[in-house]
């Protein structure tokens, strides 16, 4: 399976949405270097707020673009980096992932997903009703979050719009990704 990258974002603060990049760094075992949610151990405010020891299974924020289509058609303005991804992909089914599984993004990087993104309230801060458009309910009634990846740096390395991106299946039994 084979995609590339759309966008790299980042922001020093802890605010919403993530202004785009040229490249970004990525550093083994912290995240994206000069990015709030950087960190061996969780950086998000209210996971800090509860255990500030807790391992950071948040490092890398991965949307596929392709979700930024399928919300144009219900009446949604989208961009890269807007809804606070630091990497926006294409041509990959990042949903359909299973844990575990390896992206080797441009020359050097790899990431490795943790698990999915559970929306938050701040999602319809930035555009009302946006939250419900990124749930959805399965055939199985299955509630399903569209909201992107979340991933830990295995290897660093510089991304840039353009790069090519390559999955890894893990071996054994996929398992699959869940709320992290």
């Amino acid at each position: 399976m084979k995609g590339s990258v759309v966008a790299v974002s980042l922001s020093p603060r802890h605010k919403f949405s993530k202004a785009n990049a040229l490249s970004i760094r990525l550093v083994e075992g912290l995240g994206v270097e000069g990015d709030a949610h950087m960190g061996s151990t969780v950086k998000h405010r209210s996971r800090v707020a509860k255990n500030p020891y807790v391992p950071n299974l948040r490092q890398v924020h991965l949307i596929h673009a392709e979700l930024f289509a399928e919300l144009a058609g219900q009446g949604f303005r989208v961009a890269p980096g807007e809804m606070g991804e630091n990497v926006t992909t294409s041509g990959i089914d990042l949903l359909a992932l299973p844990q575990g599984a390896r992206l080797r993004i441009g020359d050097s990087a790899i990431v490795e997903l943790t698990g999915l993104r559970n929306p938050c309230g701040q999602i319809d801060k930035f555009q009302k009703g946006l939250m419900n458009a990124v749930l959805d309910r399965g055939d199985d009634g299955e509630l399903i979050r569209k909201s992107g990846v979340m991933s830990i740096v295995i290897a660093g390395g510089d991304i840039r719009p353009g790069d090519p991106i390559t999955v890894e299946l893990p071996a054994g039994a996929p398992r699959k990704l869940e709320p992290v």
